[in-house]
């Protein structure tokens, strides 16, 4: 099941939802101790995404509690939102417990490392309801199998588990649009379903527990490819003699046009590569996707082929830039730079 609304922070006015989106809100079939005004919510990792994901649940009137190993924003306090020591400190503090980070292995020690959430999750606040567990939202890109085992080891402790990772990168982070793919059960879906809207603006249960790392696996497959096809395609027309910016803006006006060609192309002709999504998370994340893909004895030749484009990025130093940098190696191999007559 699907769920789009145009009632995202961004785009109420201040960034705070209005009275028509809390009365819209307020008629889906969810536990209204996650609504707008109600909620004690845990954040950890406040990089590139997490930061303006926080800041839209502030903003949407939630009680923030934040940890991150670089220390919180000042923006984010200045806010509103309350700084915590420790992971085990947002946990005893929170109903929801949100991490945002780069890999499993920060996903597990977060959760069951020392001072981890584990630890707090047998607190409650005076205030909670005690009939509701607390739930972990993982938004991070990892493994489903990973996912599954960290869900299990958090059930044993008579808590929740929910799988959540977004695509969007971090324009849709800030803007409040990502698009959210959910494992979990219908039960917590729904639950949680006001948390996520705050921060998206599509959001899908695919499944139970693991089920949106899939499909987010499946996303970074397509993404990947497609950012290594417009890169190939606008080297092309940029050899051939022809202006990729307007060879770029006929293309966005037919069949090729998609989110990549107009973000990613664009980043690839002014050649500005700040990230955005990094190339060494992306090559992660296609990572995850062939190991599975071995485990289940299939064959992703093209995803093989993007992710040795992303080690000869990584091997030339760029693993820090904008995955939309793979056009580079692209460049090398061509012995061609993009040039654009408007440069």
């Amino acid at each position: 099941m699907s769920y789009r609304t145009g009632f995202t922070a961004a785009s109420v006015p201040g960034g705070n939802l209005g009275v028509q989106a809390r009365k819209f809100l307020s008629k889906k079939v969810f536990n209204t101790r996650y609504t707008a005004e109600m909620a004690n919510i845990g954040f950890i990792g406040l990089g590139i995404m997490g930061k303006p994901m926080a800041g839209h649940l502030i903003k949407g009137r939630h009680a923030l509690f934040l940890y991150s190993r670089s220390g919180v924003p000042e923006e984010l306090l200045k806010q509103g939102g309350n700084a915590c020591s420790s992971p085990v400190e947002v946990a005893q503090s929170s109903d929801v417990i949100i991490t945002m980070l780069p890999e499993a292995k920060d996903v597990e020690q977060v959760l069951f490392g020392d001072k981890g959430i584990a630890c707090g999750l047998g607190s409650t606040l005076p205030n909670a309801n005690l009939h509701e567990p607390k739930t972990i939202v993982d938004m991070s890109s990892i493994s489903p199998i990973e996912t599954r085992h960290f869900a299990e080891r958090i059930g044993r402790l008579g808590c929740d588990y929910m799988d959540a990772p977004v695509s969007g990168g971090d324009i849709g982070a800030r803007n409040g649009t990502l698009t959210i793919m959910v494992g979990a059960s219908e039960e917590v879906f729904q639950r949680v379903l006001p948390v996520l809207e705050l921060m998206g603006q599509t959001i899908t249960r695919i499944g139970n527990i693991g089920s949106g790392q899939i499909c987010k696996i499946s996303n970074q497959i397509i993404v990947a490819l497609t950012i290594e096809a417009v890169g190939e395609g606008l080297l092309f027309a940029s050899k051939a003699g022809a202006d990729p910016v307007k060879v770029r803006e006929a293309l966005l006006g037919g069949f090729a046009a998609s989110r990549v060609l107009d973000v990613h192309g664009g980043r690839m002709i002014r050649n500005a590569f700040e990230p955005g999504f990094r190339i060494e998370l992306h090559q992660k994340d296609l990572g995850i996707a062939l190991s599975n893909a071995r485990a289940m004895g299939i064959s992703l030749p093209n995803t093989a082929s993007v992710q040795e484009m992303f080690n000869a990025c990584v091997a030339h130093g760029d693993s820090k830039l904008d995955s939309s940098a793979v056009v580079k190696v692209l460049e090398k191999l061509a012995n061609h730079e993009i040039q654009s007559s408007q440069s």
